[in-house]
């Protein structure tokens, strides 16, 4: 065995407002696939480093570029944030390494600036907009409103549902921009309540969600329509509690209660973390497994050895059934439609989900 690591980095949210859906709970994920490869790859110990990118772009990309010029890092695992991510896979695409994007959702990173390795692999604003337009529609609910945080994320969630729903025969009757950071949402939602609408789609996410989520109580608005979040974690659900987030609608690319696997798997996590993972979190470990079980193949981590290698699996394990790398560097898996479940129906503290609809790969990422 060479003394030379195979080393990993994770560059996300460490201490800000989205440390609790990735952050350290995913760096730990990660561990958990280095030990189910017992500490090895191609021979050689596996490393695994940290940096918190701040929810800053040229944090982020100075940490990119530093790990893969100066600290031998051969992977990076692009956590939370669009802005952070799109900065670190300009570094990666410029250096001929290989990047997974886990935790930022930002289509851009397929279309405008794919690249041979970069590989978008836990979702996309596509997906999660695409997702709940098609299992909705097909359930005659039609007619849609959406309330859209201003800014770029946003409004692909917007772009991307709005497209969805017509192509299964949907229509959006309205729509509002909230500012980003806004408080006061009763204004948007009453304009949603006018609208007619049977769904309203909420393009926006975390902090902005709660509120949301909290005006819709206030107006009875659950009573009326079909509310669908389109950024939504279990961590999420689990701040709100089941009384307050019951029958919110969302789509997601992995549940813990998913299978017995999922299951199993997570329970070994809750004992490190005491707390279910993430979706996201679930990602990092099967995004490190991947590249590990690559690298392991081809006998090294010669970036494009490895990236041919994982574009040309079937890649399979605890978090992903079936996934294929797409030639703009989507994976391409399942993703699922779920309802949040009423406090009765739940068997536990983060047990949230109820299974409405499973979405293809190919029908949840369309090109």
């Amino acid at each position: 065995m060479t003394d030379t690591p195979i080393r990993i980095g994770l560059c996300t949210d460490l201490s800000g407002p989205y440390e609790n859906v990735d952050g350290n709970a995913g760096a730990e994920a990660i561990r958990m696939a280095i030990e189910e490869m017992k500490g090895t790859a191609a021979g050689r110990p596996i490393e695994l480093v940290l940096g918190d990118h701040q929810n800053d772009e040229q944090e982020a990309a100075s940490i990119a570029r530093r790990w893969y010029a100066d600290e031998g890092v051969d992977v990076v695992i692009s956590g939370v944030n669009s802005d952070t991510s799109l900065a670190m896979t300009a570094v990666a695409t410029e250096l001929g390494k290989p990047i997974f994007v886990v935790g930022a959702g930002t289509s851009v990173q397929t279309r405008e600036r794919s690249a041979p390795t970069v590989i978008q692999y836990a979702y996309s604003t596509v997906a999660l907009a695409t997702a709940p337009a098609i299992g909705l529609v097909q359930q005659g609910l039609k007619r849609w409103f959406f309330v859209t945080a201003d800014y770029p994320f946003g409004r692909e969630l917007e772009e991307h549902g709005t497209a969805a729903i017509r192509t299964v025969g949907g229509t959006v009757v309205g729509s509002v921009k909230n500012p980003h950071g806004a408080d006061d949402f009763i204004p948007f939602l009453e304009q949603a309540r006018d609208s007619g609408a049977e769904v309203l789609g909420l393009a926006n996410g975390h902090a902005e969600l709660l509120k949301a989520m909290a005006a819709m109580e206030k107006l009875g608005l659950g009573d009326r329509m079909k509310l669908v979040g389109l950024l939504t974690f279990v961590d999420d659900i689990h701040h709100m509690g089941l009384q307050k987030a019951k029958g919110l609608y969302l789509a997601d690319s992995w549940y813990w209660t998913r299978d017995d696997n999922t299951r199993r798997w997570s329970e070994r996590f809750y004992e490190r973390q005491q707390r279910m993972p993430s979706s996201l979190q679930a990602a990092d470990y099967s995004a490190a497994l991947q590249f590990l079980k690559a690298v392991d193949a081809v006998g090294g981590a010669d970036p494009q050895a490895v990236v041919q290698q994982l574009r040309g699996a079937t890649l399979n394990d605890e978090y992903v059934r079936d996934g294929r790398i797409r030639d703009d560097g989507t994976m391409l898996h399942d993703i699922y439609l779920l309802r949040v479940k009423a406090p009765d129906a739940s068997n536990g503290e983060w047990d949230v989900y109820e299974h409405v609809a499973t979405v293809s790969g190919p029908e949840a990422f369309p090109q």
